[in-house]
């Protein structure tokens, strides 16, 4: 098929490569304009994220340490993150 579609090309070797490159820009064009856009909610699910636990009741917020909807957030701060009482790293200890 390359070499049919290479044969076809006119103008010699200056035009079959100005053409080869006309004729795999416009594919990825197509591709990246028509195609990928019209499979992407079906093949491509990529942006349908879940955050959370599985069987989260209502007000659950999906994120563990976090107030819901109905919880006073008095651990956290305004944004109702909890507040940390250990370090992400401890210090590691002569018997570990």
């Amino acid at each position: 098929m390359y070499a049919w579609i290479w044969r076809k090309l006119p103008f010699g070797l200056p035009g079959k490569i100005i053409g080869s490159l006309v004729l795999a820009l416009g594919t990825a064009a197509l591709l990246w304009y028509v195609v990928f856009p019209h499979i992407e909610p079906v093949l491509l699910p990529f942006d349908d994220v879940q955050v959370g636990t599985e069987g989260g009741g209502p007000g659950d917020s999906g994120v563990a340490g976090t107030p819901g909807p109905g919880d006073s957030g008095a651990a956290g701060d305004e944004l109702g993150t909890p507040d940390r009482t250990e370090p992400d790293n401890p210090v590691p200890t002569p018997g570990r």
